[in-house]
């Protein structure tokens, strides 16, 4: 019996207001070895500018993780192996700002486009989680819900400086407005982050057409209560549409299964974090 096993499940939908569809997601879990990953891309800018932007991001992103299991890789040590999955990450990114920005250079009627981007891959049992913009990523186990991503937003800014509540953050006027996205600018900044994985968990990538209706307690009463956990993704779609559905949803799951855990004593933390040198970093990514 295998001790890690990864399963993912993943939707998008245009909501109940919206003429077109600006998400992308895309899902992986490979067949013979424990790596899995799930990418969520919002595009911005109308008249299909956002859609392409999303796309290219989650198709670039994508590339870049479906070659990483090479022989070279197999053979490499554990060490080694996570700081190639990072390195993937942060190289995909920069890949996929400078093609949007290339894109705009090309086609003027995109060129107000752009797109946020998380994207969560797992390897073993070490996890690596990729943002830029609003785009979240939560894990979930038995101890509780944890989110792995701060919003790149104004009103995350102004929680942080003291002058908004979380709770007067989700009427803001700003509330929508985002301070990093892929295709503005370069180098592109995104927050890198990676953590050890102890227990079984799920973990939820998800756009803002999802937190814009469905806070962090029901968030974890979802993930919680629905089994098979994957259609969980089912349920988040519907409760935002019914609750409005006025943007784009997305949401992607990665099910984390640890057959070797033990039964210990909770420790306070629902994940154990990598050393700082690993976590809670901001990498600037510049095309080489």
């Amino acid at each position: 019996m295998e001790p890690i096993r990864l399963a993912v499940n993943g939707r998008t939908d245009i909501g109940q207001v919206r003429e077109e569809n600006e998400d992308s997601i895309h899902c992986h879990s490979d067949p013979d070895h424990p790596f899995a990953y799930v990418i969520v891309a919002d595009g911005m800018g109308g008249y299909s500018g956002g859609a392409t932007a999303s796309a290219i991001a989650t198709e670039t992103l994508q590339a870049h993780l479906a070659d990483l299991l090479n022989p070279a890789f197999l053979a490499c040590s554990p060490e080694q192996q996570q700081l190639t999955l990072q390195a993937a990450l942060v190289d995909g990114i920069g890949v996929s700002n400078r093609k949007i920005l290339d894109t705009k250079q090309t086609r003027p009627q995109f060129s107000q486009m752009g797109t946020t981007l998380v994207v969560a891959a797992i390897w073993n049992d070490f996890l690596v989680v990729a943002h830029i913009g609003d785009s979240r990523a939560y894990l979930w186990n038995d101890y509780g819900l944890q989110r792995l991503t701060r919003d790149h937003s104004v009103v995350q800014e102004m929680i942080d400086s003291g002058q908004l509540t979380a709770e007067q953050a989700q009427t803001s006027q700003v509330r929508n407005h985002i301070t990093r996205a892929l295709g503005v600018s370069e180098p592109v900044e995104a927050t890198v982050n990676s953590w050890i994985l102890k227990e079984s968990a799920l973990l939820l990538l998800c756009s803002d057409g999802l937190t814009e209706y469905l806070d962090d307690h029901t968030i974890e009463r979802v993930l919680a209560t629905y089994r098979p956990a994957l259609e969980s993704v089912y349920h988040f779609i519907d409760d935002a549409n019914q609750c409005g559905g006025r943007d784009n949803i997305s949401a992607g799951i990665i099910e984390y299964c640890n057959r070797t855990e033990a039964v210990t004593e909770f420790s306070g933390d629902p994940i154990t974090l990598k050393p700082a040198a690993t976590n809670d970093i901001t990498v600037r990514k510049s095309q080489r």
